[in-house]
């Protein structure tokens, strides 16, 4: 196609098939993070995010210019899930701010627009990083500039500005050693190129994987996953509104691709869940898509046992367990970790507030035990997730909404959280938000131990703020696959000890590791130890492991804690 101009419904197409080819390729995606860690991916996180805007979108009565924008932006920033979404719905934020406003777009318009969008996806990170999507996005907006009236037509302007961009996405590894020393590009990058390719096809019906081929990553294949079934993973979804007949056949597929003897129970609100596979981590990830998630339960098997149980017995022990859930109407009135993010939940729940308070917390936990940790020093209301599920700014949202307070702390506790927390304090107006960037779990905990009743918001804030600094935190976890970093040589499989800012410590015992890892962060100047074990640890084996770093380290306090957690067999903090 060629024409100089583009109206809201061509816009609508593009914007539609650019999202479904970010969901079609998320995998690939998932598999350039650096990290091997089971956590929520950046594609994974991005397509969440943009999913959000596309049902907006595809509700779109009257369509025009401006009811797109305005779908696309409210979309996307309530949706944004992870760093990588939060930066992707402030790129479609800034970018609708030009357009909403105008019955057609031409190169001029689409230019300044893609200038917007940069400008405000800079703006929303306190400290960017080149080589990550921005820089991507940057590029891309570059290009537009240097072309934009010197294209013939839209046809040649979006092929020379996703050219480019994939020359860009090509030279991250240069601008991120980590990137180079893993051998990927940026994985946000690559998902911005897959929105605009996908956005191009729509426009000019061409098969894009013949035209673009140079940021296509080498060596990545997502083909389903050998069948080590090596956990026991089990949880409740609260479905979403939009959840239909299409969502179940797809969440049957997925959970039959990474795992085995899959039985879900569908009630009329609600799925049961539970399976055997070697990465949790990716199906709760995928379960997040469908509605919030409650009851996540992870337990290792005995390598033995996963040899010589025959599948039927698999499906039959899920379908023992998803049947003890309670029901999960109880769950979401009863735990304080459930949440749904319908708009009837957060009137009923405003209907039984009680008596408005100066002050409340709103906090990010991952596991049973250290939802109660959180609850007994004050928190209000607890948001399911963490590093294997990014919630979203709309989750953080409707916790808010459920807090009867003049100021509200929110603590992310988790580093990929803090930008989804900060969007919901600028979406808020009626409240005034203070978020506390606590970046893992133990910083919250310090965080909430700090704060004093009787002081000010303000007080509190820099006091909460200058607690967490003295806080270092490792967490133990295992690999999802092979890479080298830092130096390290990791293969699937392994036990990586991860500190605040790089892999300390690798392994194939659990306690080792974490010993290992341990002995890095203790110095001269710290006090205190606190172990936090995760649901896939023994109890005895816990008491054990905190009895031999008591003897390693005599003069500091050790504290032993049952977290709960999943994915992470222990959270370590060193103060």
């Amino acid at each position: 196609m060629q024409s100089n101009k583009i109206d809201a419904g061509t816009f609508s197409k593009m914007f539609l098939s650019g999202a479904r080819r970010l969901e079609a390729e998320k995998e690939i995606i998932n598999e350039l993070n650096v990290f091997p860690v089971p956590d929520g991916d950046t594609g994974t996180n991005m397509s969440l995010t943009i999913m959000s805007a596309v049902g907006e979108v595809e509700n779109i009565s009257d369509m025009n210019m401006a009811t797109l924008s305005k779908a696309i932006s409210s979309g996307s920033l309530r949706g944004a899930r992870g760093n990588s979404g939060v930066i992707l719905s402030q790129l479609f934020r800034g970018f609708t701010k030009i357009i909403k406003d105008k019955d057609e777009l031409d190169m001029d318009i689409f230019t300044q627009a893609l200038q917007k969008a940069v400008e405000t996806a800079y703006k929303a990170v306190m400290k960017p990083k080149e080589g990550t999507i921005l820089t991507v996005a940057k590029g891309v907006a570059e290009k537009a500039q240097e072309i934009n009236g010197s294209a013939d037509d839209f046809d040649t302007f979006f092929k020379e500005i996703i050219f480019y961009g994939e020359d860009v996405l090509k030279r991250t590894p240069d601008m991120l050693p980590v990137l180079k020393e893993a051998g990927v590009v940026d994985s946000g990058g690559q998902g911005l190129i897959e929105i605009l390719k996908g956005g191009y096809a729509a426009y000019s019906g061409e098969d894009v994987d013949e035209i673009f081929t140079s940021s296509k990553p080498e060596g990545i294949t997502v083909a389903p996953k050998e069948k080590i079934i090596t956990y026991e993973t089990s949880l409740v979804i609260f479905k979403s509104k939009s959840f239909g007949d299409e969502d179940l056949v797809t969440l049957e597929e997925y959970t039959d691709a990474y795992g085995t003897g899959a039985k879900i129970i569908d009630k009329e609100e609600s799925l049961s869940i539970c399976l055997y596979t070697d990465e949790p981590g990716r199906i709760i990830s995928k379960c997040l898509s469908f509605g919030s998630i409650d009851d996540v339960i992870v337990k290792p098997r005995d390598k033995d046992e996963i040899g010589n149980k025959a599948e039927q017995t698999e499906e039959d022990n899920c379908k023992t367990n998803t049947e003890e859930f309670n029901n999960p109407e109880d769950l979401q009135s009863t735990s304080p970790s459930s949440m749904n993010s319908s708009d009837e939940a957060v009137e009923s729940v405003n209907e039984t507030k009680e008596p408005e308070k100066d002050m409340g917390f709103v906090a990010v936990s991952c596991g049973k035990g250290l939802d109660e940790i959180f609850t007994s020093l004050g928190v209000d209301y607890l948001i399911t997730g963490g590093q294997t599920m990014n919630p979203s700014t709309d989750d953080m949202i409707n916790a808010i909404n459920r807090v009867n307070a003049k100021t509200v702390f929110i603590l992310p506790n988790n580093k990929n959280i803090i930008l989804a927390a900060n969007q919901a304090q600028y979406l808020v107006e009626d409240k005034e938000i203070i978020v506390i960037p606590t970046k893992t779990i133990p910083q919250g905990i310090t965080a909430l131990i700090t704060y004093m009743n009787d002081s000010t918001p303000s007080d509190n804030e820099n006091a909460m703020n200058a607690a967490i600094q003295t806080v270092k935190t490792g967490q133990v976890t295992y690999a999802v696959r092979d890479t080298s970093i830092n130096g390290l040589d990791i293969q699937k499989g392994n036990i990586m000890g991860i500190g605040d800012h790089e892999i300390l410590a690798v392994g194939n015992v659990v306690e080792d590791t974490a010993m290992d890892m341990l002995n890095r962060m203790v110095d001269d100047e710290s006090e205190v130890i606190s172990i936090y074990f995760g649901d896939e640890v023994d109890e005895e084996i816990a008491n054990d492991f905190a009895a031999e770093v008591e003897k390693k380290y005599p003069d500091l306090s050790v504290e032993l804690h049952l977290g709960g957690q999943p994915i992470y067999y222990y959270i370590i903090s060193v103060e």
